[in-house]
């Protein structure tokens, strides 16, 4: 038995025995009472633990801690690459995933949305990064590498987009959501006479 099952059953037991034997309280009552106390006892030293993420999915947990080395690494390459605009987008790049992260970190369960940004998407994108640094670095005036440049200046572009696209998916339900329950407050404050505006949150405001 439990420790919080021995309190519990002490209290209700001495719940019990007080009514039925010192106060001479029928059985039946006494044992509603003494039953009522060892509920009562379950109740307050029953506590729900909140399990952290480590805790509760340790792969996940292992995947996006292994996510913020890949991060941080991306903010280590920036100093070292010389093309501003790379940088610019790394920059960004670095900024989508910290939030991509600490989204994740925040409902796990939003994971099933970015498929395989973390497997595969992340991992690759420190590849090119670090091999589009080892190129720069060597000075080479061949097409190939010229070539190798240029595309790969081309591909960091498309990466950032893509991620930025990630992180808009992550809350692509939160904003359906969030627009469902604001047009059915509308309507109830319109019903009640409340409200005389049209809200449409998915068209932008004029500036």
């Amino acid at each position: 038995m439990k420790y919080k099952d021995s309190v519990s059953a002490v209290i209700g037991g001495a719940f019990f025995a007080v009514p039925y034997l010192a106060l001479a309280v029928d059985i039946v009552p006494s044992l509603l009472i003494g039953a009522a106390a060892f509920a009562a006892g379950e109740l307050v030293f029953t506590q729900k633990k909140n399990l952290t993420l480590k805790e509760s999915n340790r792969n996940l947990y292992d995947t996006l801690q292994n996510a913020k080395k890949q991060n941080k690494h991306i903010v280590e390459m920036i100093p070292l690459i010389e093309d501003d605009e790379i940088k610019k987008e790394l920059n960004e790049i670095n900024e989508s995933v910290t939030k991509i992260i600490d989204t994740i970190t925040k409902n796990p369960k939003k994971v099933e949305t970015i498929g395989n940004f973390f497997d595969y998407y992340l991992p690759v994108t420190i590849k090119i990064i670090d091999r589009y640094d080892e190129i720069e670095n060597q000075k080479l005036s061949s097409s190939e590498s010229k070539k190798f440049l240029n595309s790969t200046n081309k591909m960091v572009k498309e990466i950032n987009k893509s991620y930025k696209k990630v992180l808009s998916e992550l809350y692509k339900s939160d904003i359906v959501d969030t627009d469902a329950e604001m047009k059915v407050l509308d309507s109830l404050l319109k019903a009640d006479g409340f409200n005389d505006a049209d809200i449409d949150v998915s068209k932008e405001e004029d500036v």
